[in-house]
């Protein structure tokens, strides 16, 4: 018995693997040697597959409809495009290190512009749509931004060298395309106040669970209240810092991108800063609710 129970947990150690390569590596991986039109031609009948990304989708399925956001006779076309914006996200990894800045020209269309190259700001967006090429962008707009990066201590990558192989690298690809280092999230503030006075920028992904900081606020966030970080708000209004939201779409018929830069006016108060903030997010996910990547995490950010 015991034989049989070591040689199970291989079985499914070596599918776990399997799966994290094809799912992160080997699909994804295409956009490197075709063009991006066929690849995305090819990705949108990958995406039919209900194996792809199985447990990722199921679980930004049952998110939505705890939220009252996905109706079943919708369930269907949310699963298929929940896992064609993964498949793009993930390609973009692979797009960045072989596609020069005239890919960007071509496939990206970029509405507002970014604060002047010398403005320290702290410059925010969210976990929807796919970022990567926002970052190339700003880079090549001036901007010499440091994103704040968590560790990569996750549970999640524990047993998954393949997974962990894969988040080294893309965190990696945060900095080639900034041109910056990364800030961990857990750096004490000193360490984002030198960056904001030696006149730089600092970048951050604010939709993350409350769970993983140490001081949050509520705003309203799809009609019900929320917990979202508060730390960097309360820095920007302390300090009466430019914030600046930026948003990356994907056209999911066509594989165009675009990103949209909004500097916001500048708020005294952290619970006006986090509405005008978050108020952004939930007009994203209103207008393009399959490009959230959090469904999934719906529970940690919603009060029951």
């Amino acid at each position: 018995m015991g034989g049989d129970g070591r040689w199970d947990a291989r079985r499914h150690a070596l599918r776990v693997q399997g799966r994290d390569l094809l799912q992160l590596w080997l699909l994804p991986g295409l956009a490197a040697v075709l063009p991006w039109r066929w690849c995305f031609a090819l990705y949108r009948r990958l995406a039919r597959w209900p194996w792809l990304y199985r447990a990722e989708v199921e679980a930004a399925l049952a998110g939505a409809q705890l939220r009252g956001w996905l109706a079943p006779a919708e369930a269907a076309r949310w699963a298929t495009e929940r896992r064609l914006v993964s498949l793009v996200d993930h390609a973009d990894f692979f797009l960045s290190r072989t596609r020069g800045d005239g890919w960007l020209r071509r496939h990206v269309e970029v509405r507002g512009q970014w604060p002047a190259p010398d403005q320290p700001a702290i410059l925010c967006t969210f976990h929807w749509g796919a970022g990567t090429w926002a970052l190339r962008h700003a880079r090549l707009a001036g901007m010499r931004a440091h994103m704040l990066v968590a560790g990569l201590d996750s549970p999640a990558y524990r047993g998954r060298p393949v997974m962990f192989a894969y988040g080294r690298r893309r965190v990696a690809m945060i900095s080639r395309e900034l041109g910056q280092s990364t800030l961990d999230t857990s750096a004490p503030l000193r360490v984002l106040l030198d960056c904001l006075q030696q006149r730089q920028q600092v970048m951050v992904v604010l939709d993350v669970p409350a769970d993983e900081v140490s001081a949050s606020c509520e705003v309203q966030l799809l009609g019900a209240p929320a917990r979202m970080p508060r730390a960097l708000l309360r820095l920007a209004v302390q300090r009466q810092l430019p914030v600046v939201v930026f948003l990356c779409g994907i056209d999911l018929a066509t594989g165009r991108r675009w990103i949209d830069i909004q500097p916001l006016p500048l708020h005294d108060e952290v619970p006006a800063l986090a509405a005008d903030l978050f108020g952004r997010l939930d007009a994203a996910i209103r207008a393009h609710p399959t490009l959230w990547h959090f469904w999934g995490q719906a529970a940690r950010f919603w009060r029951s």
